[in-house]
């Protein structure tokens, strides 16, 4: 009787352990994964930003073809030389 009772006190505080260890591990996978959300959230505004640029420098490319072209059909007087 008092060898089940020992017993039973015993897998008691090796589970009171175990319950606190997941804690534990469970509050540093959620920093993770609060660091990792940032870290993502960077990285698309990045992207975004990157996409950004992107567009308007074919937008600016675009624009300069079509003086180039005008430029050919004599649409536009010569362009001044840079200052």
């Amino acid at each position: 009787m008092l060898k089940q009772l020992f017993d039973y006190v015993q897998r008691l505080l090796l589970v009171a352990h175990e319950t606190k260890q997941n804690r534990d591990d469970i509050e540093a996978l959620q920093a993770r994964v609060e660091n990792l959300t940032e870290k993502v959230q960077v990285l698309a505004s990045a992207i975004e930003r990157l996409g950004e640029r992107e567009r308007l420098e074919r937008e600016k490319q675009l624009l300069q073809l079509e003086n180039a072209l005008l430029r050919i059909e004599r649409r536009l007087p010569p362009a001044k030389p840079p200052k």
